[in-house]
């Protein structure tokens, strides 16, 4: 979503288009090949995408210091994640970063009825640190795992939003077909008519 776009309340809307955690929080910092859209510039706003995010049951009292350490570790995550697209060695700070959050206390798992009757993992109650321990848990098991030769770029050339292609062909190009993927198709179609006009 653009800088323009709000979510209820005219709030800034977030996007979760990453398919885990911790490519959620990299989505903080949109449009990064461009003009960066910055989608968690306070500290409230920080506590409300954790409750977004679906990691905490309320939006915890987050300082500015939480919101440095958020970005820190979004900064961090997202340099290993360009790094692993790229084939190359990911960088000893960004490692350390990781590790560093990631050995602090997460939060506890948390099980709940679902609708349906079945159980489901649910958000619990917690702190800013504890939250970001967990998303830094969940980008060291994804980055350091099988699964992180299916992390992509969306193909889209405004947007630079990452995610885990889950697809079984592997051939997902887009953050989101409600997003990239339709102004690509319009755009298309738009190229197409132009051309028989």
């Amino acid at each position: 979503m653009t800088s323009a776009q709000r979510g209820p309340g005219g709030q800034e809307a977030f996007v979760f288009v990453g398919g885990c955690p911790s490519l959620d929080l990299v989505a903080t910092l949109g449009r990064r090949h461009a003009s960066p859209v910055e989608r968690i510039p306070d500290a409230d706003t920080l506590s409300r995408w954790f409750v977004e995010q679906g990691l905490l049951t309320d939006p915890p009292p987050a300082t500015d210091r939480d919101l440095e350490r958020a970005r820190r570790l979004r900064e961090a995550i997202s340099a290993i994640v360009r790094s692993s697209m790229g084939g190359a060695a990911a960088g000893a700070e960004p490692l350390g970063v990781v590790n560093e959050f990631a050995a602090l206390a997460d939060l506890p798992p948390r099980l709940a009825a679902g609708t349906d009757g079945r159980v489901v993992t649910a958000p619990s109650a917690g702190s800013p640190s504890q939250a970001l321990a967990t998303i830094a848990r969940d980008a060291a098991r994804l980055l350091g795992g099988p699964r992180a030769t299916r992390i992509k770029e969306c193909a889209h050339p405004d947007c630079s939003l990452v995610f885990l292609d889950e697809t079984q062909s592997g051939r997902r190009r887009w953050c989101s077909m409600d997003r990239c993927g339709n102004l690509v198709k319009i755009k298309g179609y738009r190229e197409r008519r132009g051309r028989q006009s």
